[in-house]
């Protein structure tokens, strides 16, 4: 039996010693019972249930700290058939899923803990559900506005396909990419025993490079940029002109401030100075805002960055990096199904 005086301390002390989650729930709902809180009060603040709490506190009373660690023997270590069937159920209807979670919800609800947390993962498998990468989404991004746009920028293509073919026309997904020595950070093969140790001596680091993939080839074209700003913007668009002497030029790309910029505007204005609009040197068009999964050069950064992950053991310093970011993007040419979203021009169909 735990002496009265020395209850809240004990639990003090346990609380601050970083236990695992479901101690400190069962400690914590310990403590705010024996503060005076009520049943209610403690199941709305951490989530658990009233039995729960009646559970842990009995046993505390009888074992001290000891009882509320993971290693007591009350626990049940495994699920009957309809208990399993019920916790994959109690999976299915949730819209997101956390180890500590399923794993307290299984002790409160049924008593039991697991041994071993592949018992856990066997049954999120059994639920269907799989560790992912989070993949960012701007809430910002209107589907309607985006699916309107494709169309527009489909029937545009379509309406010029001839000069496109000819060589009249050259169009391009243009976008910028900002290389971090940070991206080598990720998933890669390795023993299983062994960590995974990347040197990096300033994971901020960083190098921009404007790129653009041609509609018709598909050959990828980037240029070094200090950073992304105007003159960088009006130096890749020099790069480009170059590159296509005999050309009209039109670029797909996003919104970017220092696309718009009133530098970037002037400079347009000069190079289709005294030309007609279907004429012009230079044509810009905007993809939808807030959604850069419209543009298939994004695609293209996320193969190359993927590529320096799977060599990482090369990249002893951020010269490296960009080498192979440039090695694997700069005249390589490139075929995956977004290429083709508006519309099939590539010169080998």
């Amino acid at each position: 039996m735990v002496g009265n005086g020395s209850m809240l301390e004990d639990l003090n002390d346990f609380i601050k010693s970083n236990p695992d989650a479901r101690e400190l729930k069962r400690a914590v709902a310990v403590q705010m019972f024996l503060k005076g809180y009520k049943h209610r009060e403690i199941g709305e603040s951490i989530g658990v249930s009233s039995g729960f709490i009646s559970k842990w506190s009995q046993i505390y009373e009888q074992l001290g700290v000891s009882g509320l660690q993971l290693g007591y023997c009350g626990s049940v270590g495994y699920l009957d058939p309809e208990q399993r069937q019920a916790v994959i159920s109690w999976l299915k209807h949730k819209n997101y899923w956390n180890l500590a979670e399923l794993q307290a919800h299984i002790e409160q609800e049924y008593g039991v803990v697991f041994d071993s947390k592949q018992s856990c993962y066997t049954l999120f498998e059994q639920a269907g559900i799989s560790w992912k990468k989070t993949q960012k989404r701007n809430p910002k991004a209107d589907p309607a506005l985006v699916e309107r746009k494709k169309q527009e920028i489909t029937a545009w293509l379509e309406a010029h396909r001839q000069e496109i073919i000819s060589g009249e026309l050259v169009v391009f997904f243009e976008d910028a990419c900002h290389l971090l020595w940070g991206d080598l950070w990720g998933y890669v093969w390795g023993k299983t025993n062994e960590r995974i140790e990347v040197p990096i001596t300033n994971e901020r680091s960083r190098q921009t490079y404007y790129g653009a993939v041609n509609i018709y080839t598909q050959q990828c074209l980037i240029q070094a940029s200090e950073t992304g700003n105007s003159d960088g913007t009006i130096a890749f668009l020099q790069y480009l002109l170059s590159q296509c002497p005999n050309s009209r030029i039109a670029l797909i790309g996003d919104g970017a401030s220092y696309h718009r910029s009133q530098e970037v505007k002037q400079y347009l204005e000069s190079v289709n100075q005294g030309l007609d609009e279907s004429n012009w040197k230079i044509t810009c068009i905007r993809f939808a805002p807030n959604d850069p999964k419209q543009n298939p050069i994004e695609d293209i950064w996320l193969q190359a960055k993927r590529f320096i992950r799977e060599y990482y053991h090369l990249c002893q310093s951020f010269n490296v990096v960009k080498f192979l970011f440039e090695l694997v993007t700069h005249h390589q040419t490139f075929s995956f199904p977004k290429l083709f979203t508006y519309g099939f021009f590539s010169q080998s169909i």
